[in-house]
């Protein structure tokens, strides 16, 4: 099990992929609109997360801890639509993707286990 500094590096590696991806897609219409949506969701969980460790309350954790796990899981549709489309290249999708996948599962158990202890 990561560590919260460990799991903190990891957002900010997360984030920093986004914006390389961000940094990939086409300066079209649709480009500029899913980069604008994807480089707010996928660079949030990161400072989301920083909050969560400094929280006033469990309720205040939790909170900030779902905030982060509803940023991830809107950047994994984000992703899902540039691989489809696809607005980049197919070698900065996959890594990516699994990334997000497994960041998810670790705040999805995250919450699961705070709530549990009320």
């Amino acid at each position: 099990m990561a560590t919260p500094a460990e799991l903190e590096d990891r957002l900010i590696d997360f984030s920093v992929r986004i914006i390389n991806v961000v940094e990939n897609l086409p300066n079209s219409r649709a480009g500029n609109h899913v980069a604008g949506q994807i480089i707010r969701s996928g660079t949030s969980p990161a400072p989301n997360y920083g909050e969560a460790q400094s929280a006033e309350s469990r309720k205040d954790f939790l909170h900030k801890m779902k905030v982060a796990l509803k940023e991830l899981r809107e950047t994994l549709v984000w992703l899902k639509v540039i691989e489809r489309k696809p607005l980049c290249s197919p070698e900065l999708m996959g890594p990516i993707l699994t990334e997000c996948d497994e960041l998810i599962a670790i705040f999805v158990a995250s919450v699961k286990t705070a709530e549990g202890r009320k």
